[in-house]
């Protein structure tokens, strides 16, 4: 078969809220592995939003503009924001890849249902990234309840990037975290 040599585009898709040291270490890895990464940021409609997917969006981009100039013979990456099932938004964009970090045991068994079910239903295929030791009890969840909770802030700077830490300074000085623990004392 001749002509133009297939691109491998995949997805990395999650909330991102907030990005964290973790995710951008599958971005760094994963860009090494495909041709084209699309870090697709959608919402979960599980969790209570810290930023808007408007601000995670720009915070993702900084950062991986950053990153391109680290690594600029890497795949190229782009940052979009999604509605919907994975799935559908993957179809729409021609990756073939849903590129997924796996931090631990217990994220395994549940990436790995995921993994089985979008093959499944839309013949899509998943790649796993164990993500570094330092990353492997890091979560976004952990970081929005430890901010909502008036965790030291400057303490996060060993997992998430400092444009997460000034954002989430920023947001305490503001309107605070008070959407984050509504509804959620008893």
């Amino acid at each position: 078969m001749t002509g133009m040599p297939r691109i491998h585009r995949a997805i990395y898709s999650g909330s991102f809220d907030p990005v964290t040291l973790g995710h951008l270490d599958v971005i760094q890895r994963g860009r090494r592995m495909f041709d084209d990464l699309i870090v697709a940021i959608g919402r979960n409609i599980d969790k209570r939003e810290l930023f808007t997917l408007k601000r995670r969006k720009q915070m993702v981009e900084r950062l991986v503009r950053e990153m391109h100039d680290d690594d600029p013979l890497a795949g190229s990456v782009r940052v979009e924001t999604y509605q919907g099932l994975t799935v559908d938004f993957a179809r729409s964009v021609d990756a073939s890849i849903i590129l997924r970090g796996i931090r631990n045991i217990s994220d395994l068994a549940y990436e790995c249902q995921l993994a089985m079910t979008n093959r499944q239903v839309a013949n899509i295929e998943t790649v796993f990234i164990v993500t570094d030791q330092a990353f492997s009890y890091t979560s976004s969840s952990l970081i929005r309840q430890i901010a909502a909770l008036g965790g030291d802030l400057d303490a996060l700077n060993s997992i998430v990037p400092p444009i997460v830490v000034e954002a989430l300074k920023e947001m305490k000085a503001g309107s605070g975290f008070a959407h984050l623990i509504e509804n959620h004392v008893e």
